[in-house]
């Protein structure tokens, strides 16, 4: 033991101690606890490996590459919808002319920031074809216009000036005038398709599987792009942009769900952040690729052809054995969590095939699913604590959302340089990133979320006292406040996991994440309102994110605190919240936490805990030191009964949950990850 213990290298022999457990199984048949329970993946991934090279090769080699077309579709549209900065109307009779002379003769001047110009959308209303068949006038370049002469709006197209922008729909389309909202319409059809295909690919993951579900997701991006490619008119476009849509974010969130069930816990957070870094790096590629190709629909080839290669994924992707296991489908689950263990360097404990196969006969048995708790969205809205922060949540994560989009829409409209501004507007958001993941792990979750959201407002409002002259002034604000929304959006989604109960946690974070994804459907026309006052987007996106901050400094910090199970304790958490709390960060626990791989947690039902329960919990052998003091993580519902009498622990609050950080999506009752409608 003492060798043990001064080893800071060796491992606990999980091995015999599984052996130890098997033999305990088998000599109690009659005890039904540990067979009534399920199997929980998680508890077997500190055997055969946690983050071992099967895990980083699903991980570099499929989840971070299928962020890349997410990023490409979802704002390639920016640049196929680019406007040219000078466009007048097209009278086909002067086409002979030169071109300032035509412009002279056929299009008036009007008043435009104190500077007279040629009008965009108005044209004289004069009969050129009578005119010049009349014999009036000999030679048109001696004519001068009439200022009697009607004006009307262009009915014959438009011409444009190219030196810049030569191709986009807009041109082709001839979007501009009347129909300059267009475009806008377009983007908001796009984000129209996201919670609609979240919700149809959410079915076909849980009931076809995430392979197929990933492979139909690629193949309908691939064809609404290639759809998009083709279109020759308007609507057809923007029906092909919904069609994209369908598939934003849910093409890169099912391998990164099949990448999360096959991690263990504690490397959760660092494919979170992988994860949304690649999805910035797909974006900066995308400003890149924008910049060399100008030309809107070989923009729309290029930004999908080259994921055809993604099907290749079909040989190399495994299917989930969380999803196989929930299925029955005891024969491929293991085939698979075997082939990680031996790609890991570890063996595959046997105690795991009795537990699998006495599970599988059992439900055939007794061919009946095991009744859960029938819960739904009002039970977050049944009692008043709960209710509260139902609707702080989801008004943080409506202006979040909204407010990032938004700002990711925007970008190109500043600056002097589109492309350039495009590319600084995803740059910034990499050292956020990081720093977010720092700051959340030592001042909490709500002040960091609260801080970057109200400072970004801030930045984004004082862009009204700058002069209309201050472009690179405006700019920096821009950045700044792209950065401190870009570390909010990472923040959102695990603070809100952590606050609803377990019980309601993904029935809480997919109601939020559908009503933040409303604000992405009018967002495209706030940004629309820049085009008559370039900061007057900014100012509406300021007063939003620091409302969504405000929100946020109500609800009850999370960090090292043990998250709540049942809706009860939900209600009890955050109970007796004073407006002093909102001074203080979160407090640091007296002792850290050890760091092994894998925590190993008290159950909390006692009548579960028996010697017959094959429970695949490593220890850390350096924990046979002497007991330090424990952490209080203690919910309201434990200490509301005062001192000298037992918490109730419920069968329900079987294990104690200590966060780290863990970005996790939405899951069932039974742990199987479900899509949400999170960029």
């Amino acid at each position: 033991m003492s060798d043990i213990e001064d080893s800071d290298v060796d491992e606990y022999d999980e091995l015999s101690e599984l052996r130890q457990k098997q033999q305990q199984f088998q000599k109690a048949p009659d005890s039904q606890t540990s067979v009534d329970e399920a199997f929980d993946l998680d508890d077997l991934l500190p055997t055969i490996g946690e983050f071992g090279k099967y895990q980083k090769l699903l991980v570099f080699g499929i989840c971070l590459p299928a962020c890349i077309p997410c990023g490409f579709c979802a704002f390639n549209q920016l640049f196929m919808a680019d406007t040219p900065d000078d466009y007048w109307c097209r009278v086909p009779e002067l086409l002979d002319l030169p071109l300032e002379q035509r412009k002279t003769l056929a299009i008036p001047k009007e008043l435009e920031n104190d500077e007279l110009v040629y009008s965009k959308c108005l044209t004289y209303g004069v009969n050129w074809t009578q005119l010049l068949d009349s014999g009036e006038v000999d030679d048109l370049t001696m004519m001068e216009p009439n200022s009697s002469w009607p004006l009307v709006k262009c009915s014959q197209g438009w011409e444009y000036n190219t030196s810049i922008v030569w191709s986009s729909i807009v041109i082709d389309f001839d979007l501009v005038c009347d129909q300059d909202i267009y475009p806008t319409i377009g983007l908001a059809a796009l984000n129209t398709g996201g919670p609609v295909g979240v919700y149809l690919f959410g079915l076909l993951n849980d009931r076809a599987g995430r392979r197929l579900s990933y492979f139909t997701c690629l193949a309908t991006l691939l064809a609404g792009s290639l759809m998009t490619s083709l279109s020759k008119d308007f609507w057809t476009w923007a029906g092909s942009r919904v069609i994209v849509g369908l598939t934003i974010p849910a093409v890169y969130q099912i391998p990164f769900i099949i990448s999360l069930e096959l991690v263990g816990e504690n490397y959760r957070s660092f494919v979170t952040v992988m994860t949304c870094t690649f999805y910035t790096s797909g974006i900066m590629l995308l400003s890149v690729v924008t910049y060399l190709e100008r030309d809107w629909v070989r923009l729309s080839y290029i930004t999908s052809l080259p994921f055809y290669a993604y099907f290749l994924y079909m040989f190399v992707m495994p299917e989930s054995p969380r999803w196989l296991l929930m299925r029955g489908r005891l024969e491929e689950a293991l085939k698979i969590l075997e082939r990680m263990a031996t790609v890991n360097g570890r063996q595959f404990p046997e105690a795991v095939h009795l537990k699998l196969e006495a599970q599988i006969r059992r439900d055939k048995l007794k061919k009946q699913k095991k009744k859960v708790a029938n819960v739904g969205l009002m039970d977050l809205c049944r009692t008043p604590n709960m209710r509260l922060k139902t609707i702080l949540i989801t008004l943080s994560w409506f202006a979040n959302e909204t407010v990032y989009l938004g700002l990711s829409y925007y970008g190109p409209s500043l600056g002097t340089n589109q492309y350039v501004s495009f590319f600084l507007s995803a740059v910034v958001e990499l050292p956020s990133y990081l720093c977010c993941w720092y700051f959340m792990d030592t001042w909490g979750r709500r002040w960091p979320l609260s801080l970057s959201m109200i400072l970004g407002g801030v930045a984004c409002v004082i862009t009204v006292m700058l002069p209309d002259d201050a472009v690179d002034e405006t700019l920096v604000l821009y950045l700044i406040s792209k950065a401190l929304l870009s570390a909010s959006f990472l923040i959102i989604y695990p603070f809100a996991g952590e606050l609803y109960p377990t019980q309601v946690r993904g029935i809480g974070i997919g109601a939020s994440s559908y009503i933040g994804g409303l604000g992405l459907i009018v967002i495209p026309f706030v940004t629309y309102l820049g085009k008559e006052n370039l900061k007057l987007p900014l100012v509406i996106m300021g007063f939003v994110s620091m409302l969504g901050g405000m929100t946020g400094l109500r609800l009850p910090e999370t960090l090292h605190h043990r998250l709540p199970q049942t809706i009860e304790e939900g209600e009890e958490f955050g109970k007796n919240w004073q407006f002093k709390d909102c001074c203080s960060c979160a407090k640091k626990p007296d002792v850290m936490s050890q760091p092994p791989s894998y925590e190993n947690l008290d159950v909390l039902a006692g009548s579960s805990n028996t010697a017959s329960e094959v429970e695949l919990e490593l220890r850390d052998s350096r924990r046979v030191r002497d007991p330090a003091p424990r952490i209080d993580e203690r919910t309201p519902l434990d200490t509301s009964s005062g001192s000298g009498v037992r918490p109730v622990h419920r069968p329900s609050m079987k294990r104690l949950v200590r966060q780290m950080s863990i970005m996790d999506t939405q899951r069932t009752h039974d742990g199987t990850m479900q899509l949400t409608h999170w960029i």
